[in-house]
């Protein structure tokens, strides 16, 4: 294995690399320590040797596509179930992997109830579901997930490998590329794929100016992070074929240099991408009696208010109800801007919404292009009398 280096000035040869190795990859040869076929780069040696004297080398290369097949998932588990980016990833994979004849493949870590939660995934056309469990996976621990995912890609050796873009994503995923020196591409709204198999990965760029198509033609295997809340989740099949495959885990496989000490619940507001209705407060609120007169609509509708990143940069709300590409992504069914122009980096946090009604003074806003609904008129003049109507709806029901 050309990745994994040894430093022959620190080595003293105690061969504990070589006994601990859960793959038999190590020998000691005439020159030093050898590495074989076998090695699957789970870091175990890295992590035993006293002397640091191993290391995987930070060197990109190239890749003989014909090695490297089918699609694999990373399943994320969020309060001991999937993560529901996971079925929005299975089922843009199974629109990629039907144009160039590629499996869907998943792999998932974590403790007791993984594999239970391995099964769920099986009805939604998968081929197979790699489970690593373990105890040791209690709780997300950065070091020993990637040596369990960087196992699996390592044996069944994936062209594409995709990830959730949440915040145990983006702590995965760039640890992953740089064990396999390769590419990733971050935060991907579209994705496609070419009958030579590179994936060919779009998202903003430049400040959402434009929308960079990014692909990794040389290294395998290409990895994607994608937001949640921007595919469409995968539909289930009538004949289920995949398979669960219970992955032997050894105990240095999930040791972790992670202690975690304690762990403290967070009381879990409904988030924004989870809403089905929303309404957004954009430059063109200037007071407080304003912003007032929108959180009312919010409240008739029965959903959230949530701002522009301008507003929040003013003070109004923080981040967790901010819409775009330095915020969240959001896909409700109805949708309403107050003030909002329509400025790339916002409306690409949104577009995917089923129904967007845009209310701004002025006819060249850029919000109008993708609104289903377009009202040219000050939102003071439009949002009191569509309060009404609704409370007026209400009583009538």
């Amino acid at each position: 294995m050309e990745l994994l280096k040894f430093n022959q000035e620190r080595c003293d040869l105690c061969r504990l690399c070589i006994n601990k190795c859960p793959f038999q990859a190590l020998s000691m040869e005439a020159k030093g320590i050898a590495v074989n076929e076998k090695c699957r780069m789970c870091g175990v040696c890295i992590k035993v040797c006293p002397q640091d004297a191993i290391r995987f080398e930070q060197k990109a290369g190239s890749a003989n596509k014909k090695d490297w097949n089918d699609i694999l998932i990373y399943a994320e588990q969020e309060n001991g179930d999937i993560h529901p980016v996971v079925y929005e990833l299975i089922g843009e994979a199974r629109k990629l992997a039907g144009k160039v004849g590629y499996d869907v493949k998943v792999v998932i870590v974590g403790a007791e109830g993984t594999r239970e939660n391995a099964a769920k995934l099986l009805p939604y056309g998968v081929k197979k579901v790699y489970v690593y469990e373990h105890p040791g996976f209690e709780g997300f621990k950065a070091d020993c997930y990637t040596d369990a995912v960087a196992d699996c890609i390592a044996a069944i050796q994936p062209s594409i490998v995709l990830i959730g873009a949440t915040a145990l994503g983006r702590s995965l995923a760039p640890r992953l590329s740089t064990r396999f020196h390769t590419g990733l591409t971050a935060d991907c709204t579209k994705l496609d794929i070419k009958s030579n198999t590179d994936l060919v990965q779009i998202r903003p760029a430049f400040g959402g100016n434009i929308m960079a198509q990014i692909m990794i033609t040389d290294a395998r295997p290409q990895f994607a992070t994608v937001r949640y809340r921007v595919m469409e989740p995968a539909d289930k099949v009538a004949d289920i074929k995949g398979s669960v495959e219970l992955c032997d885990v050894t105990d240095d496989l999930a040791r972790s240099r992670i202690k975690v000490v304690e762990v403290i619940p967070i009381h879990r507001t409904k988030s924004i991408s989870e809403e089905e209705i929303l309404v957004v407060a954009g430059r063109g609120v200037k007071t407080e009696k304003e912003l007032d007169l929108i959180q009312q609509l919010a409240n008739s509708l029965g959903g959230q208010l949530c701002y522009t990143r301008p507003m929040v940069e003013e003070g109004h709300g923080d981040t967790s109800r901010q819409i775009g590409l330095s915020g969240r992504t959001v896909k409700p069914k109805l949708i309403i801007t107050c003030g909002v122009s329509g400025a790339i980096q916002f409306t690409a946090g949104m577009n995917g919404s089923e129904c967007i009604v845009a209310i701004d003074r002025n006819p060249e806003a850029l919000i109008f292009n993708i609104a289903n609904y377009c009202i040219i008129d000050d939102f003071n003049n439009i949002i009191p009398g569509l309060i009404q109507k609704l409370q007026a709806w209400k009583e009538v029901r």
